[in-house]
């Protein structure tokens, strides 16, 4: 029976990176690959009918953005992957600006609260006015924007975003709510504008 060979520290391998180690990239995305895939294809599995974007492709197209930016450094393996999740985000938002521009008179529908409780589930449009309120609750509130992408786009629970934040469970309670009726305000804010 072969030896088995531990898998490399994240952490490690994020600091090799870091130092432009040759093979550090390559060794770091076989590390984290499969991670990365689920939380794609999970991601993707709430995306409306018709999605042509492959968990694969997703994969790469973050990976690739976080390790070609310039002074990019993580703190080891979870801020990785929460980077790792917003850059997949980021991807599949311009993705959905792509196909809305494309739209013959895509006027903008109203997201309701539903909206609020898985952000891909929604058709472009909704995703596109989330991401618009979620910019304006980062430029006003950067921690309880922080918590709704760890929620919505990492898929952490309350406990895991608690450990993550450095705060109480309890904390994290109080600001998701908070959060929600700000961005549940602004998307009906919105609506409202839309249906003038």
């Amino acid at each position: 029976m072969p030896a088995s060979h531990p898998e490399p520290s994240v952490t490690l391998l994020l600091r090799a990176l870091e130092r432009g180690e040759a093979g550090a990239g390559e060794e770091l995305m076989r590390t984290v690959f499969g991670e990365l895939r689920a939380l794609a294809r999970a991601r993707l599995r709430k995306l409306p009918a018709g999605q042509t974007l492959q968990p694969t492709a997703l994969v790469h197209e973050a990976y690739l953005r976080l390790v070609e930016k310039d002074g990019q450094s993580f703190e080891g393996r979870k801020h990785f992957l929460f980077a790792a999740a917003r850059a997949m985000h980021d991807v599949l938002v311009e993705e959905a600006r792509r196909k809305a521009s494309q739209k013959r008179g895509g006027a903008w529908r109203r997201a309701g609260p539903e909206a609020l409780t898985v952000a891909v589930e929604a058709p472009a449009e909704d995703l596109l006015a989330l991401e618009d309120a979620l910019a304006k609750l980062e430029a006003r509130h950067p921690e309880q924007a922080r918590l709704v992408h760890l929620r919505f786009y990492v898929g952490l629970s309350g406990a895991e975003i608690a450990e993550v934040l450095g705060v109480s469970e309890r904390t994290v309670q109080r600001e998701w709510r908070l959060a929600r009726a700000k961005l549940f305000a602004e998307l009906s804010e919105t609506g409202a504008e839309d249906d003038a």
